[in-house]
């Protein structure tokens, strides 16, 4: 499998049918774009982010496009207790029974900042936003996706363990051994498919908070990296599990 390859992928029109896909960081950039294409293909897709607002914009685009009703969860990862993602797969249990994708999009760098000066503050949140919250939500959904009968985690992943990224970049690499770990306790019979992607630099809200003087035109559109999203997400990718696809 050649991970740019996977940027022409065109699922079949139905194949999310029936499908119920949570995407956090479901607003802006990657979590936006492959929602709507998602609900294009047929899924159900409970759109996760903190601002209610940016998450009735996204609501609304999926239903003007005809898409299956979607579904809000409002949560601030920051300040989410292990009670608040019981409580998340509990109300998705007793609404659709299963959860058939989890896609871990949400992501907040902080700053770009030495380890020698970085606020200690902010190293706490930084990685309870892209560590903690990450393993918290896994571990809350596992029982349902459990029950689906081809159930996906996709990660977004980024290679950034480099100077000045900080909590970060450190939690990012956590992400991976999570990844890693994941994916070879649920190979087999109790599969389910553990993958991650790693696009590259693109054109995103968080991209240009951290590199405000570059040309934004020089990275691909989220719309135009979502193919392998929707690859790990579907029956396509069969077996595949524990694999990191770098696009760039």
């Amino acid at each position: 499998m050649i991970p740019q390859q996977l940027l022409h992928y065109t699922p079949a029109p139905d194949l999310f049918k029936d499908r119920v896909i949570l995407v956090t960081g479901a607003t802006g950039g990657i979590g936006r774009a492959l929602s709507l294409a998602l609900a294009r293909h047929g899924a159900t897709v409970i759109l996760l982010d903190k601002v209610i607002k940016t998450l009735e914009k996204v609501y609304d685009e999926i239903e003007a496009e005809g898409g299956p009703q979607p579904a809000i969860y409002p949560m601030n990862l920051e300040g989410a207790t292990a009670k608040d993602y019981q409580d998340l797969a509990e109300n998705l249990g007793n609404e659709f029974g299963r959860l058939d994708g989890v896609v871990h999009n949400a992501a907040w760098v902080g700053a770009l900042t030495p380890l020698k000066l970085y606020d200690l503050e902010m190293w706490a949140r930084v990685i309870t936003v892209n560590l903690h919250a990450t393993f918290l939500l896994t571990h809350a959904t596992l029982p349902l996706l459990e029950k689906a009968p081809d159930p996906a985690i996709v990660f977004s992943t980024q290679d950034c363990q480099r100077a000045y990224w900080g909590a970060f970049g450190v939690a990012k690499a956590g992400q991976r051994g999570l990844l890693d770990i994941l994916a070879a306790e649920y190979q087999g019979a109790r599969r389910i498919r553990v993958n991650g992607v790693d696009t590259g630099p693109i054109q995103s809200p968080l991209r240009a908070d951290h590199y405000p003087g570059e040309d934004p035109s020089q990275h691909p559109e989220p719309a135009e990296v979502i193919g392998p999203y929707l690859y790990l997400l579907g029956p396509d990718a069969g077996e595949t599990t524990g694999q990191n696809l770098k696009l760039a």
